[in-house]
């Protein structure tokens, strides 16, 4: 049985951290896969090397002095192996840096360059093979992860390590063997990919959190823990901006049917949140999990007899993605249809939106109204409870919330509600209540 184990920037912000990591995965021999990220801030008000590495990008590529932020990348990096104690110079590293800097500087190649130092620290740490991940995770000419090339050379060449492997987080390389980048957060996906190819029985993501919260903590004290999910609600509840990991992480782990544990660094003795794909273990709760954004817009249309119009809907639609918006939700009555969209989309196609649709689908009225919020309460276990909108929207009437919106999907996995953004953290609060306590 073979493990993947990625760490986060927080869990190897220093050398401190990187003995954490060390001690997970020595306590446990079927971690043989390890995927670092580059460091992140060891206390607040400090920088990560990542957020260093695209200053000195920026810096670079504008023709100014980059020095100040990379000698400050330099010294963080030798900090580390000085305190860990090992024989490792990066000094030819740093000059291959500096002069693609200095000479054609190339915005994903400096931001990869994070992983793929402390790649090199980690490795020598452990005594295992490092891994470069330009050699074995690919992307086609469009930058789209290329799986086909991907999953056979990364699994032969897993498979042919006698000791364990470093493989760098968040980059691959492109056809021509220039340096390419996942978006933020990306070693989380290399991570997946890296359980898939070498089939591994658990991807586990080390962090800074025991796992993932029923609700934001910034919005509810102390949210309860979630001890299981399934990946369709994870994507649910990921939709809605809570996540503890990148949301693209899940398909490479998903498609192989391996869970994905999401463990702390500072905490390995507490068992974290299993991600699996189906599970007959009941939540504790109704509820799985409570997520939600802000600031969306609704646009109200109106028609007698709309749903006799065979083209009606596709009509509206057109008329958004002429304009490039993605559509959110479209919840719909006999005579109405609403349209969500993100505000910050919409607002400046807005007139042109409305005018196609009053010449496209003719409509009685169309209303529109910013400042929404959308709040999703997610959860397997309620299809088989009775009465769970009805608590949901007990729960906001008794906070005095006004209801703007009603979207549930065919699986019932999920009630979508949306509020005005001034109510948002109460309406949170209030469900959280509801069914939490």
């Amino acid at each position: 049985m073979k493990k993947v184990a990625k760490f986060g920037g927080s869990s190897l912000a220093d050398a401190g951290q990187f003995r954490k990591a060390a001690d997970i995965i020595h306590t446990d021999e079927a971690r043989v896969y390890i995927v670092p990220s580059a460091p992140g801030k060891r206390f607040d008000g400090d920088t990560k090397i990542t957020d260093l590495l695209y200053e000195c990008y920026e810096l670079a590529a504008t023709g100014k002095d980059f020095y100040v932020p990379f000698f400050t990348v330099k010294d963080r990096y030798n900090e580390i192996i000085k305190a860990l104690g090992i024989e490792l110079s990066l000094t030819d590293e740093f000059e291959e840096i500096e002069k693609r800097l200095l000479n054609l500087p190339e915005r994903d190649y400096t931001a990869s360059r994070g992983e793929y130092l402390n790649g090199l620290i980690m490795a020598k740490f452990l005594g295992y093979e490092f891994i470069d991940a330009a050699e074995v995770i690919f992307f086609d000419a469009e930058g789209n992860f290329d799986g086909a090339k991907t999953y056979p050379i990364l699994g032969a060449r897993l498979e042919g390590c006698s000791t364990g492997a470093v493989i760098p987080g968040f980059y691959g390389s492109m056809p021509d063997g220039k340096i390419h980048t996942f978006s933020r957060g990306g070693s989380d996906i290399t991570g997946s990919i890296v359980a898939r190819a070498c089939r591994a029985a658990v991807y586990e993501n080390w962090t800074d959190v025991s796992g993932l919260l029923m609700a934001d903590p910034h919005v509810v004290e102390n949210p309860a823990r979630i001890e299981s999910i399934t990946y369709s609600e994870l994507r649910e509840l990921a939709y809605m901006g809570a996540s503890v990991m990148h949301e693209d992480a899940i398909f490479p782990a998903k498609s192989a049917g391996i869970p994905i544990n999401i463990r702390n660094t500072n905490r390995p003795e507490d068992s974290g949140t299993w991600i699996v794909g189906n599970t007959a273990r009941r939540s504790k709760y109704t509820i799985t999990g409570i997520a939600g954004r802000k600031d969306f817009c609704s646009i109200v249309i109106a028609k007698d007899l709309m749903h006799t119009e065979i083209d009606f809907y596709r009509k509206v639609v057109q008329c958004f993605e002429e304009n490039g918006i993605p559509l959110e939700h479209l919840p719909s009555g006999i005579d109405t249809l609403t349209v969500i969209v993100q505000e910050s989309k919409f607002i400046e196609h807005e007139q042109n939106v409305l005018s196609r649709i009053a010449k496209f689908v003719e409509p009685e009225s169309v209303e529109v109204e910013a400042g929404i919020s959308l709040i999703a309460v997610v959860g397997r276990s309620m299809k088989s409870q009775t009465g769970t909108a009805a608590k949901i929207f007990k729960a906001l009437a008794d906070a005095r919330v006004n209801v703007r919106m009603i979207d549930q999907g065919a699986s019932e996995l999920n009630i979508v509600i949306g509020v005005l953004n001034d109510d948002f953290e109460r309406a949170v609060r209030a469900i959280y209540r509801a069914f939490v306590g």
